[in-house]
């Protein structure tokens, strides 16, 4: 099996193309910067490169993931950046890795099927755009949706908890008891090559650990793995979110390219249930997931 990776310098890309050599496929990775091991310098948000390989699929797993920068930035690399990709594998089997934010941020995610996304309404560019993409590639590509990936070498959701511990606080949003469907980035690299080498040409499909978890135990699994003497502060939603609104006025004043520590989206998506029905992809990919783990979290 043949296979061009992009993102492959990153979190995501760079599990799909250890899984891919793990598995003994042949893999062409692409990532913005050369790191090493073979991969090839590309930015998406311009035409392919010369020369590019023969695969028999791509696993498209670069973008903008964030929701945070500017919106141009982030509509440049998910939907021109997924167009040119596409067009530069015309032959080639095409696996989307799209993300849950394409659902409704404005209800709560109850055990959603695919049918139930993209939406017409979106709190930033990075929902508005991959939902973009999707469309985009709708009936010619395999669309995968994760929710809050990690793993070693999470460069977004770990961090972002972590980064939320005040002392022996860990302020979050709610009360803890909603249910998160989370996403290994194990699990979904598996996903990716099943839908890579069949038995699906196209749709779309929820990806996620098998079965949701509670936020407030995934929090203190977090914390207890990483040994942080820390425990779960809930901040009522609609203090949370004027609080974000605040600091996100802040920060675009003084024109910081991080974020801040908390922002709207965040708020808004952690405060309610987030998780997914992933029978679809159970059925029809063969997908088998391993449960929600942190175990060695220590060392991410």
């Amino acid at each position: 099996m043949r296979v061009a990776v992009t993102g492959a310098s990153g979190f995501v890309g760079g599990a799909v193309c250890r899984a891919a050599r793990e598995a003994g496929w042949e893999v062409h990775g692409f990532g913005r910067t050369r790191t090493g091991g073979g991969l090839r310098s590309w930015d998406i948000t311009r035409p392919a490169p010369p020369g590019l390989p023969e695969v028999d699929a791509v696993i498209h797993c670069a973008g903008g993931v964030t929701d945070w920068g500017r919106p141009e930035a982030i509509w440049a690399a998910n939907v021109t950046g997924t167009r040119n990709v596409a067009a530069a594998f015309p032959g080639a089997r095409f696996v989307h890795v799209s993300t849950a934010s394409v659902y409704d941020p404005f209800r709560p995610t109850v055990r959603a099927t695919e049918e139930e996304a993209p939406v017409t309404r979106y709190v930033n560019a990075y929902g508005a755009s991959k939902a973009a993409a999707e469309r985009l590639v709708a009936g010619r590509a395999v669309v995968l949706r994760p929710h809050a990936v990690y793993g070693p070498g999470d460069t977004t959701l770990l961090p972002r908890v972590l980064g939320a511990v005040r002392g022996r606080r860990l302020l979050a949003v709610g009360d803890g008891r909603q249910l998160l469907s989370l996403t290994s980035v194990g699990n979904l690299a598996r996903a990716c090559l099943l839908a890579a080498a069949g038995p699906v040409a196209s749709g779309v499909f929820n990806v996620t650990d098998a079965e949701p978890v509670v936020l407030d135990d995934a929090l203190r699994a977090i914390l207890r793995e990483r040994g942080v003497p820390a425990e779960p502060y809930y901040l009522p939603p609609r203090l949370a979110t004027s609080l974000a609104a605040v600091a996100e006025t802040a920060f675009r004043l003084l024109a910081s390219p991080r974020p801040p520590r908390l922002t709207r989206y965040a708020a808004g998506h952690l405060a309610v249930e987030r998780t997914l029905d992933i029978s679809a992809a159970r059925r029809l990919l063969g997908y088998r997931p391993a449960p929600t783990s942190f175990t060695g979290a220590a060392s991410w």
